[in-house]
């Protein structure tokens, strides 16, 4: 078996890999590049049989949801085999009717600790702890060698027990651990601890029992975690949680009834709809989704009223219909992405609106992705013959970190 990076080797975002043996090839995600542009077209990678069909290339895996991941799978050729996590499959279809998503019917799914075969290849997916849900990490097996690509994973989100299964019950002999290291950095180890969910829940609690009038909370509707985190802190500082129909789309997706979502078992759970997502359902004309959430549906006006009991799901969008409704006297907002988004047009304009609106901003936030120190964790108890960097911006790094570590670059092949 041998391995190529295509997209990772110096790089987070836009990942690729494809795997070979006995002729015939598999690839492991088509990631959208993270410095695209919006809507800049971006090429598929240079992988016989992604943009016209060569029987050698007998599949396609998608590790989770993340568009760095998938982004570029939507150009994929037809008749090529697609695998992913079945809650993947829904939530990308869900994303595509709202904003940007992926229809594809998938060939299997991949399940958790359930190997299968493609080809030459013997497949187990490991499910993992990420700020994307229902995300995998992958065992390959081929003739006498294995491979093991991590995706993307941490250790201190509300599926911590996932990695502490995966370091407990590791894949044993493997030759080649290819591991993520977003948080690996080129100018120092990055961050020994990374706060947890359970931390970041009880600082949106101490903001939310502090704020006078309404808290908008600004997330990203995929970050399920980072859901069920806002609700707790919610309802530990006796709020309600107003989210919009989008969130809830992809809750619903997600088929987990534990999430909280608006319906009769979640009483503090409400729904708004902005003007953007009323228009979007109007021109699908897909009607049967506003009637559903009908009795948990919530305006302007109960947002005034209420304001001093609401945790909403904000984006600036819908910003000025609720200024000029006064739902916003009193506001905080807390955000709850990476800080790097601030810096982009949005991000700029969410704080001009605010700070054009006296309302204060605390960051409050944790990585999706492992600290260096769970990073050891997985190495050691992995024991790989060699470690690959990928995902990272910090390769250079992993040879004080890590042992049996062997730098490839994007595009040259090695063997497993």
């Amino acid at each position: 078996m041998r391995v190529r990076i295509h997209r990772g080797a110096h790089e987070i975002g836009g990942s690729c890999v494809e795997v070979e043996s006995s002729g015939k090839r598999l690839v492991l995600d088509v990631g959208r590049p993270l410095t695209a542009e919006r809507g800049e077209y971006v090429p598929l990678p240079d992988v016989a049989g992604l943009a016209e069909p060569d029987p050698s290339l007998v599949g396609v895996i998608i590790s989770h949801s993340h568009q760095d991941h998938w982004g570029l799978a939507e150009q994929i050729t037809t008749g090529v085999p697609v695998f992913m996590g079945e809650a993947t499959s829904r939530i990308l279809a869900e994303a595509a009717f709202w904003t940007t998503g992926l229809k594809v019917e998938p060939t299997a799914f991949l399940r958790h600790r359930g190997s299968f075969e493609i080809g030459p290849f013997r497949v187990t997916p490991y499910l993992n702890d990420h700020s994307a849900y229902d995300a995998y990490s992958l065992l390959i097996e081929a003739g006498s060698r294995r491979l093991f690509y991590s995706g993307d994973i941490r250790g201190h989100g509300r599926k911590a027990s996932l990695f502490d299964q995966l370091v407990q019950d590791p894949p044993v002999d493997v030759d080649a651990l290819l591991m993520e290291g977003t948080n690996v950095r080129p100018e120092n180890d990055g961050p020994r601890h990374l706060d947890t969910e359970v931390d970041v829940e009880a600082a949106m609690a101490e903001t939310m029992h502090g704020t006078s009038g309404m808290v908008l909370a600004i997330s990203s509707g995929q970050n399920i975690d980072r859901l069920v985190t806002i609700y707790r802190a919610a309802k530990r500082s006796g709020r309600h949680l107003v989210m919009d129909l989008y969130t809830a789309a992809i809750v619903s997706a997600t088929g987990n009834p534990n999430i909280p979502r608006p319906g009769p078992e979640w009483p503090l759970v409400h729904v708004y709809l902005p003007l953007w997502q009323r228009m979007r359902v109007k021109d699908a004309e897909a009607f049967s989704r506003t009637a559903d959430v009908r009795p948990y549906r919530v305006y302007e006006e109960w947002l005034a009223e209420h304001r001093s009991e609401v945790v909403l799901l904000f984006s600036s969008q819908s910003g000025p219909t609720l200024a000029k409704a006064g739902c916003l006297d009193g506001a905080s907002a807390i955000w709850s992405l990476w800080h790097g988004y601030l810096a982009e047009h949005s991000g700029q304009r969410l704080l001009r609106f605010l700070g054009d609106n006296g309302i204060p901003i605390t960051e409050l936030h944790t990585s999706g992705h492992a600290s260096v120190a769970d990073l050891q964790r997985l190495a050691k108890a992995i024991g790989p013959r060699r470690l690959v960097p990928i995902h990272t911006f910090g390769a250079t790094r992993y040879r004080a970190l890590f042992d049996n570590v062997c730098e490839e670059e994007d595009g040259a092949w090695w063997d497993v």
